[in-house]
């Protein structure tokens, strides 16, 4: 298996991270305009539990796998990559069953009791059998980024997304003369036909490795856990924390929509407007306010092995190196998104969801969405320096944060749904912050302030360009779409000559860009 650079193994991650989000945002607009923010609403009210379960399942052990089988790696050791395979797939595959079993008798209870809707009982079955498949997947994934070969870990993410995208809107179109639930868990079966066929790629390229298969029975299974206890040990040290923050995360997001639905109501709303708030919020506004964490995404996956290895070998300047790449790509991407979001969130929501009101929200949130690219990083830093507990601990006051100040917030009449909107910027700005203390803490990383500035400032630049673009275009009777395009185009193309001109991209940067970096870097001056 050929091992890739970090940045090649990073910019495979993006390309294939920005056909999911396209492919999947996409899919997201076409699914709004199908089921509406009602049924939109449903469908989300499932995911948290959803989340949850998986947390539990998966337990973790995408990170561990990848942090032990990168050093394993290191120390030239197979016989411990093959044992931390088998341990992990033992381990999910039982925490599956168990988790799946009790997704499918609860359902009934959790939409009937928790959720406020009893409506959402039919998306919850619909997306239990996900859960065998998540878990298994993430375990191979794991294995596949610590060996640093990020390939097979795109190649399943693009195919689950397409299959994904189909039957999605095909099974919630066919659904929805029944009614907008059974249209929701049409639109959950669709994403459970994609996870299989995702999982089923990533085993066509496991089965060229010619590992020993998992333990096939429980005394199997009894002599992997009697004859290696030190990897156990070693994969619960990491994967408990990382469940940890995982399970704060999952148990906030379960606990949202009904604080949030409960909080409303409180504040003078009805429970079938509260729903469609929720819907427009998590189903609308939200996933465009994340759509570029796809690249952030793909630098934590390549940051804990690459991190990892150079924590095994006390590389302190290269640490450094890892982590001041990561954050000066994410505040490069970062800075142009939020501008445009933020000056564009209005026209974007109503040309997308017909909503006004999403773009409202997305432009409460925007200004603070560069904090959210951020996150991912840092935590992944934390994690690959064996310290996940301390982001455990960041994702905890984050998550009592936000959830604090969604009940204290959103039940205000005054306030209502924008508290709703306040309290996850809230929570984003925590969370970012104490992550990025521990990593300065830890490592004695900062960032440096001269060229964060220089983004920023080129970030504000193209955002009022691109808003007096638009408004000039309307006033010259041109379409709102290909003004809004054209807008955009000409906002990235002047984002990037003003990061040259200021000497923030330079020569050397480009030329780490794999396959094409040295083609390009011969039109930039050299830093």
């Amino acid at each position: 298996m050929s091992k890739q650079t970090f940045m090649k193994g990073t910019l495979i991650l993006v390309l294939a991270g920005l056909i999911v989000k396209v492919l999947g945002f996409v899919n997201r607009i076409m699914l709004a305009r199908i089921i509406g923010a009602e049924g939109l609403g449903l469908y989300q009210m499932a995911v948290p539990t959803f989340i949850l379960i998986i947390s539990l399942a998966t337990f973790g052990l995408n990170i561990s796998v990848s942090k032990l089988i990168a050093e394993a790696d290191v120390a030239g050791d197979q016989k411990r990559v093959r044992v931390i395979l088998q341990l992990s797939l033992a381990i999910v595959s039982i925490l599956s069953f168990v988790f799946t079993t009790i997704m499918i008798v609860g359902a009934s209870v959790i939409s009937r009791y928790f959720l406020t809707d009893e409506r959402a009982f039919y998306p919850l079955l619909a997306i239990s059998p996900i859960v065998p498949l998540v878990a298994i997947s993430s375990v191979l994934r794991g294995y596949f980024q610590g060996r640093q070969n990020m390939t097979p870990t795109a190649a399943s993410q693009v195919v689950e997304q397409i299959v994904r995208m189909f039957t999605v809107i095909i099974l919630a179109n066919w659904l929805m003369p029944r009614g907008v639930e059974y249209a929701a868990a049409g639109a959950m079966l669709g994403v459970v036909c994609g996870e299989a066929v995702g999982m089923l790629s990533l085993l066509f390229q496991f089965r060229r490795q010619r590992f020993p298969k998992p333990a096939g029975s429980f005394g199997r299974f009894r002599d992997l856990l009697t004859n290696h206890r030190d990897t156990l040990r070693s994969l619960f040290a990491i994967s408990l924390p990382v469940t940890g923050s995982r399970l704060v995360g999952s148990l906030t997001f379960f606990i949202e929509p009904i604080i949030v639905s409960q909080s409303l109501v409180l504040a003078g709303l009805s429970a079938s407007a509260a729903t469609s708030f929720y819907g427009q919020l998590a189903g609308m506004a939200i996933p465009l306010l994340i759509f570029p964490t796809f690249i952030t995404y793909s630098l934590s996956v390549s940051l804990v092995p690459a991190v990892a290895e150079a924590a095994a070998q006390k590389n302190m300047r290269l640490i450094h190196r890892r982590l001041y790449q990561s954050i000066r790509l994410s505040l490069v991407i970062g800075a142009p998104f939020a501008a445009l979001l933020y000056v564009f969130a209005a026209p974007l929501a109503e040309l997308l969801y017909h909503d006004k009101q999403v773009g409202h929200f997305l432009k409460l949130m925007a200004p603070y969405s560069l904090f959210l690219y951020f996150q991912a990083p840092l935590q992944a830093a934390l994690q690959g320096l064996d310290h996940a507990r301390e982001a455990m601990r960041n994702t905890i006051i984050g998550a009592v944060l936000k959830t604090a100040a969604i009940f204290a917030l959103a039940s205000r009449p005054e306030l209502g749904v924008d508290g709703v909107v306040l309290s996850v910027n809230i929570s984003i700005l925590s969370v970012t912050l104490l992550h990025f203390y521990s990593i300065s803490r830890l490592t004695g990383f900062t960032i440096n302030l001269t060229d964060t500035a220089k983004v920023i400032g080129s970030g504000i630049v193209i955002g009022y360009a691109a808003s007096y673009t638009v408004s000039y275009s309307v006033s010259h009777a041109i379409p709102l779409v290909k003004a809004i395009s054209v807008a955009i185009a000409a906002s990235f193309v002047l984002y990037t000559l003003l990061l040259i001109g200021l000497g923030i991209i330079g020569k050397q940067d480009v030329q780490r860009i794999p396959w094409i970096g040295r083609t390009l870097a011969y039109f930039l001056p050299r830093r």
